[in-house]
This record gives structure tokens, sequence and C-alpha cells, in this order.
């Protein structure tokens, strides 16, 4: 996936989604950025909903070693975790994290005493192989004190 890295740092406002979900099509044209670009909304509208509008994030997409593409969205709120719940067929929210879930390859949270990380790796949607890609790289063990992880599949 050409584009990487992307690092940006701005306030979670409602008004950001749809901000966000642009200039990522537009860093990732040609690109199937679609699981991306949802991955990225999801966890975004999370800080907004249960830390508050106005949150400082930090958003990051890198390759990781292994060809996968991860997005972290860091937030000041070590205290405020997401959590997969089940929505009823009437409701109208909390299905972001079971999409993230669901897309994902794996997900996790990391906590720092003043913020925590919600990542995601995801499968890179190549048009053909990148050079930085040798091989596949065993990922280290992502389950350290105040860190954890979710295979999806």
């Amino acid at each position: 996936m050409s584009g990487l890295p992307l690092t940006w740092e701005f306030l979670a406002v409602p008004q950001a989604v749809p901000e966000v979900r642009r200039i990522l099509r537009a860093r990732f044209a040609g690109d199937d950025a679609d699981d991306l670009v949802l991955c990225v909304s999801e966890l975004l509208a999370n800080v907004i909903t249960h830390v508050g509008e106005r949150t400082p994030v930090s958003l990051r997409v890198t390759a990781t070693p292994s060809g996968r593409v991860r997005v972290a969205l860091s937030d000041p709120a070590p205290a405020v975790w997401p959590m997969l719940r089940e929505s009823g067929p009437d409701g109208t929210s909390g299905r972001g994290l079971l999409l993230v879930d669901a897309l994902a390859l794996r997900w996790g949270v990391e906590q720092a005493p003043y913020r925590k990380t919600v990542w995601c790796e995801l499968r890179a949607a190549l048009r053909s192989a990148p050079e930085w890609v040798t091989g596949a790289t065993p990922l280290p063990n992502e389950h350290r004190t105040g860190q954890a992880s979710h295979d999806a599949h």
C-alpha cells in the first residue's frame, strides 16, 4: 500500500470523521482502502462517543514487517477501554468495534500512564508487492502488561 507511513494529530470531532475518510481515500488512491477507512472511522467515532468531543488524538497508519497495515489511534484517556458488545437487531449504535473485529486480522489496546492506543492490523491491499516485503516475519508477542489483543478469524 503506497502512502505509508501516515501520522496525523487532530481533535476528535464529528466533522473530522468525513474529513479523515476523504484524506485516507486521497492518500491511498488506487489501493483498496475500504477496510482501512472503515476501521479508522469506527475507532475515531468511539473516541468521540466514549471519551468526548474535542479529544486530541494521534492517528498512525504504518506497515508491519509481515506486510500488514497497522492502524493505531491514541487518545489521552487510558481508563476508557473499548469493549466488544452485542447490539440487538433494533440497536442503532454499538457495532463499531464489532466491525473492526470482523475486518481486522487482529486488534488490541495498549495502555500507558496517560494515554491508550487502540490498534488493528489489516491485510495490505496492494497492486503489487512492495520492495519492503521480504517475507513473513513472526510478530512479537503482543500480550505484555497493559496490553490486550484479539485475533480475528
